[in-house]
């Protein structure tokens, strides 16, 4: 009599044991990748955000040394004003003097005035405190606006480098190559290029007076922001050609490639050599000495830039205002570097400011 035999089994003990140490194996890698980015990205944001927690102190300490060096003002004033009315009442009483009290109205008279004229010298001491700064031209906006930390202006020879080239029509590339094709007047009233103006129009307005400066807009070629001074040291003229200057930029239109390496010769070529540059651009150059077309690789952007660094005026402190452009991840890091190595200011603004 035959006996019934078992139908073979599909999966045994061991391949189901083989297979679940296979799932685990894939969730504890998981885990791993999933916590070790985690760890990166708390170290790189750790940085960041200690920089900005010591911005935003000196920001705060600053306004309440302004706030308590107005209240100190406002307190004189109101001393200054109840001195004076009671310097003006005794006055008026001393047309009348009776002979009693002759001898000691005038001495009280006499104590009043010193006493005014200390309180108006304190008055204007506080005044010199509380001044915003050596601003050599007005600039319309809300309040003091001087809390770019770090940019400093100042010397005897100011150059300020503007580009000028298509990418400073917007931070978006697609968005670069729409406005590009737009007219002339949609593309000066482009925001980014409004921005990189009123950059502009802020470092004028702290340029001292008694300095020369220079204002250079740089593409493809490199020229000065008023036509045929090229090549020369401008005076402020009280304010009147600092102002002159950043409204000729009203005119200009955004376009080309960017050629740092032209701006870097313009700025050797000027004598006496620029006390401090403050340069205002949004990534690595695009373009040498020579107009080149066709795409540029990041690395080929890199070799450019560094050749622009080597064309700068030996020992000047380059001060950098960058506007990040997308797709230029190598710029913010490069344009770091060259600050830090000339003891120069690098600033990256919100785009809010100025």
């Amino acid at each position: 009599m035959a006996r019934n035999k078992r139908p073979p089994a599909t999966f045994s003990l061991s391949f189901i044991d083989a297979m679940s140490c296979g799932l685990g194996a894939v969730i504890l890698l998981f885990m791993i990748i999933n916590h070790a980015s985690e760890v990166r990205a708390v170290d790189a944001n750790r940085d960041v955000a200690n920089e900005v927690s010591a911005l935003e102190a000196e920001v705060i300490e600053r306004q309440q040394r302004v706030a308590s060096l107005q209240a100190s003002l406002d307190e004189t004033r109101k001393q200054s004003q109840a001195a004076r009315e009671r310097a003006e009442r005794l006055a008026a009483a001393a047309e009348e003097p009776t002979p009693e009290d002759d001898a000691g109205s005038g001495e009280r008279i006499a104590a009043l005035k010193q006493e005014l004229q200390s309180l108006e010298s304190r008055v204007e001491q506080l005044r010199e405190q509380t001044d915003p700064g050596d601003a050599t031209r007005a600039r319309a906006g809300d309040g003091d606006r001087q809390y770019l930390t770090g940019m400093k202006v100042g010397g005897k020879h100011v150059l300020i480098l503007l580009d000028a080239s298509a990418s400073m029509l917007d931070d978006d590339i697609v968005n670069v190559i729409r406005r590009r094709n737009m007219d002339e007047s949609a593309r000066r009233d482009a925001p980014k290029w409004r921005r990189a103006r009123a950059a502009v129009d802020w470092l004028t307005t702290q340029v001292p007076p008694q300095s020369r400066f220079q204002l250079y807009t740089f593409g493809e070629q490199t020229r000065a922001a008023l036509s045929g001074t090229d090549g020369q040291w401008l005076s402020t003229d009280g304010g009147a050609r600092l102002t002159a200057a950043v409204r000729a930029l009203d005119r200009v239109v955004p376009g080309g490639g960017t050629s740092l390496q032209n701006a870097a010769a313009a700025a050797a070529q000027l004598s006496p050599r620029p006390d401090n540059i403050y340069l205002i651009t949004d990534g690595l150059p695009t373009q040498g000495r020579e107009p080149r077309r066709g795409t540029v690789s990041g690395s080929q952007r890199l070799n450019l830039f560094r050749d622009a660094v080597a064309a700068l005026p030996s020992g000047v402190p380059v001060n950098i205002l960058l506007l990040p452009m997308e797709g230029d991840p190598l710029a913010p890091s490069a344009f770091w570097q060259l600050a830090q190595a000339r003891g120069g200011a690098f600033i990256t603004p919100s785009v809010d400011w100025p």
